[in-house]
């Protein structure tokens, strides 16, 4: 998918009889093999939601850092039109980095609500350098997935949410959603409460 800052690219995985199209891209350490976009695009097929998994140009491109916020946003609304199926609603969604191209974006265009997974509230250890106001100003109904032990921001360190917004707490979770081996949920029971809370989401969305 060609964008002005580079070529991206759209992994599809399709539900027969889809009700919503969740459009999700990876942080900025990773890409799309992420251990809870792939659990999404596992889940969420057969309960009516066509998963995309986007890979932003500068992955595509093999490069190891990523760009400025400006240039991923650039990216991300270039793309965006690709990812739209008539009569469908659009769910933009990312993990950290993209959690926050997402929350920046999804109003202008025309995204139903906002999915943010492990977003970074602060950078490691400097909790004064909030990024809280891209989560607060999205304006859609917006479901915060965060790790328990999350370096980038615990779910006792964000402030008071509107009523739109919902913040569901995986156990253990680092940033990656990576869970110890002592605690008393395995990684795959974590990745069952962040397919089980996103499609319980997604199904209120559309009624």
């Amino acid at each position: 998918m060609p964008t002005p800052v580079g070529d991206a690219r759209i992994t599809w995985h399709h539900a027969s009889g889809a009700h919503t199209v969740l459009a999700v891209s990876h942080g900025a350490g990773g890409g799309i093999e992420a251990r809870d976009l792939r659990a999404l695009a596992a889940a969420l097929p057969p309960r009516g939601v066509t998963v995309a998994l986007v890979e932003q140009p500068w992955r595509v491109a093999g490069k190891k850092v990523a760009p400025a916020p400006k240039t991923l946003d650039t990216g991300w609304r270039a793309l965006w039109p690709a990812l739209e199926r008539p009569g469908l609603p659009v769910v933009a969604g990312g993990r950290s980095a993209g959690a926050r191209v997402a929350c920046r974006t999804a109003s202008e265009l025309g995204a139903r609500a906002v999915l943010a997974l492990s977003f970074p509230l602060h950078p490691p250890g400097k909790p004064e350098k909030s990024r809280a106001e891209e989560l607060l100003s999205t304006g859609l109904p917006t479901l915060v997935l965060q790790g328990g032990r999350d370096a980038f921001g615990r779910p006792a360190e964000f402030p008071a949410l509107p009523e739109s917004t919902e913040l569901v707490e995986v156990p253990h979770g680092d940033h990656g959603f990576a869970v110890p081996k002592s605690a008393d949920i395995t990684e795959s029971e974590a990745m069952a409460v962040i397919t089980e809370a996103v499609g319980e989401w997604l199904a209120r969305l559309v009624g």
